[in-house]
């Protein structure tokens, strides 16, 4: 049995907690009519609304459906998660079993699996007013999942997605990189420009096996240990200018919205870019097993089981203790293994605009 608890900004309803109030300490998200029967594997949020993935494939929302990024009606009265309907029966194409998911401000996007269970589909709904939505420049609005034509190319599938506020990257099983959306800053590379559907990432010298989006920049990662990264767009917060010229070996690797993010094998992280509200790592930290980035904050799981938060805190993403709004140069506790039951365990955790959230998984 899984439960998903969440904290942090909730003006839209997008944790999912049954009310619109912030809060600051961990509050069980609600589904309807019943909880998702396998894990979810992934946490995604657009700027109002939040994303569900679980193992199985199934995708669940909370927050406000205006935009269109969380699917076809119906929508709750009360804000609670419900599986999404990405598509009328009758008319529009199914999207089956989602693999991969990513949301920009105000739409989302997912890869979902063919009949071979590649990950060769891709959809995107919402809005996209700087071609976010992939689909040319006349379709900037739409509530049902629209698939992208002609992508990926033949006999390729996409191994990673990524997303931020206004652009979209995704990479191929042949190390290939693709971008769409807001390229104004070169963050998906040259030319800069709004690019409307799909654009290969020209220039890069080694095979990219991840990408992460920052707000106008974008980072590549070769294999881990190949020690490859390859920063892209603007460099303000010294994105590009502070970059290390060999990443350390990693187990995962994240973005908010002014900083990138390594998670060494070892458990150590590190970071570069902007630290106003303390969103880089404080010093001491322990281990970690896990980390996910939020818009400005960070959430991390310790080997001891504790799950951390600093950065910007003001809607309590970042636990009850904050100064000027701010967790700065330390962290907050959040969750602890040590404070649920010995059945219990904390198996994932998940951070999107200014929320966080902790999933519990008990045999």
């Amino acid at each position: 049995m899984e439960a998903i608890y969440a904290i942090g900004s909730n003006g839209s309803g997008q944790l999912g907690i049954s009310h619109k109030e912030d809060v600051s300490v961990p509050k069980p998200a609600l589904f309807h009519p019943e909880q998702p029967s396998s894990r979810i594997v992934k946490v995604v949020a657009g700027g109002n609304h939040t994303l569900l993935l679980t193992e199985s494939g199934k995708l669940y929302w909370s927050g406000d459906p205006a935009s269109g990024a969380c699917g076809l009606k119906p929508f709750p009265n009360i804000p609670v998660f419900l599986e999404a309907r990405l598509a009328k029966e009758e008319s529009d194409e199914q999207v089956g079993e989602i693999a991969l998911v990513a949301a920009t401000w105000e739409a989302s996007v997912v890869v979902s699996r063919d009949d071979q269970r590649k990950r060769t589909k891709v959809f995107t709904l919402g809005i996209g007013q700087k071609g976010e939505l992939g689909l040319g420049e006349l379709l900037v609005r739409t509530p049902s999942a629209t698939r992208i034509k002609d992508f990926p190319p033949t006999g390729t599938e996409i191994v990673d997605l990524s997303a931020c506020m206004g652009h979209v990257v995704a990479v191929l099983d042949n190390g290939d990189v693709y971008g769409w959306g807001n390229c104004r800053k070169s963050q998906i590379g040259e030319p800069s420009a709004v690019v409307l559907t799909p654009r290969k990432i020209e220039g890069i010298n080694f095979k990219v096996v991840r990408a992460v989006c920052a707000k106008e920049s974008t980072c590549l990662f070769g294999e881990s240990g190949s020690g490859k990264l390859h920063v892209l767009g603007s460099d303000k917060w010294d994105l590009i200018s502070t970059a290390p010229s060999v990443a350390p070996a990693w187990k995962d690797v994240g973005a908010s919205w002014g900083n990138f993010y390594i998670l060494g094998q070892d458990g150590s992280l590190t970071a570069w870019g902007r630290d106003d509200h303390g969103q880089l790592p404080p010093s001491n930290l322990p281990p970690l097993e896990k980390v996910a980035i939020g818009s400005e904050h960070v959430v991390a799981l310790t080997a001891d089981g504790d799950v951390l938060s600093w950065g910007w805190g003001e809607h309590g993403n970042c636990g009850p203790q904050v100064e000027n709004n701010d967790v700065k140069g330390r962290w907050n506790v959040i969750a602890s293994s040590k404070l649920i039951p010995p059945e219990s365990k904390i198996d994932n955790i998940g951070a999107g605009c200014a929320t966080s959230w902790i999933s519990i998984t008990s045999s």
